[in-house]
């Protein structure tokens, strides 16, 4: 039987988290690890046509969950200069209570990156920024809720590129499912490929470019189909954009949390 490892960007992950699984509280940390860790299980097991069961098909290596802590830092909202506090909104509260449900998931390795903090900046919400552009607001209408603080993460991507890379040649496993939604893996996964590593790309039924099929080995989402009803899938068939709005700060979640080894 193969042995798979799972690496998730936790940043796609959370965004997309609302579209595939509106029936589940994406505010509660608790919640969210437990779906995590369905979908992810969910590739160990077939397909299964209809009318027949999933048998399973690879063991678990590792969940390797990618994000950043939440920016803490002090500063003032863009139009009106009111003190503002990234460490006491909504969203640093759950990434911090996520990332300590994550740490003690089995068989779970959390990768902390960090945030550009020295370059965050206040920037327009994009459905605002097109209603300017059309003329439908007017910039004197804008308040401070049209803004969101946006930094940008840092060695994420380098993180999960040596994972795959580490565990591609040193044979730890024959298979790795990436659930990720843009292309910055390209050049891992090449690399896997070439050590014979079967690449799965889960996108969370998240639309992605045609030409990234010839730099992986098969798509594969296991959460439900938001374009379609789905019954509810059996624990044994799965665990089972920018996006859902955090509210006036979009955190991605630096730290110095620690690190569970290859």
């Amino acid at each position: 039987m193969k042995t798979t490892a799972i690496l998730v960007d936790g940043g796609f992950f959370v965004r997309r988290f609302a579209s595939v699984y509106p029936d589940i509280d994406r505010h509660d940390p608790s919640a969210v690890a437990e779906t995590l860790n369905r979908m992810c299980l969910a590739h160990l097991y077939s397909r299964g046509g209809k009318g027949q069961g999933s048998s399973k098909v690879a063991d678990l290596y590792r969940i390797y969950f990618y994000d950043c802590p939440p920016l803490e830092k002090r500063l003032h909202t863009p139009l009106s200069k009111k003190a503002f506090n990234l460490a006491t909104q909504p969203e640093a509260f759950f990434r911090k209570a996520l990332h300590a449900e994550l740490r003690q998931n089995r068989k779970t390795a959390l990768r902390l990156g960090r945030l550009d903090e020295k370059n965050g900046a206040w920037t327009l919400r994009p459905a605002v920024m097109q209603d300017l552009i059309k003329g439908t607001r007017l910039w004197a209408d804008l308040t401070d809720d049209d803004f969101y603080y946006y930094a940008r993460q840092k060695i994420v991507d380098m993180k999960i590129g040596l994972d795959i890379a580490v565990l591609a040649e040193k044979r730890l496993v024959n298979q790795i499912v990436l659930v990720a939604g843009d292309s910055d893996f390209v050049p891992a996964a090449k690399h896997a490929r070439r050590e014979g590593i079967d690449f799965l790309l889960d996108p969370m039924w998240n639309n992605i470019a045609p030409d990234l099929h010839e730099h992986i080995d098969g798509l594969r989402s296991t959460s439900p189909n938001p374009n379609k009803r789905r019954r509810p899938l059996a624990a044994a068939e799965a665990a089972p954009e920018d996006a859902v709005d955090p509210g006036p700060v979009l955190n991605a979640a630096d730290g110095h949390a620690p690190e569970d080894e290859l």
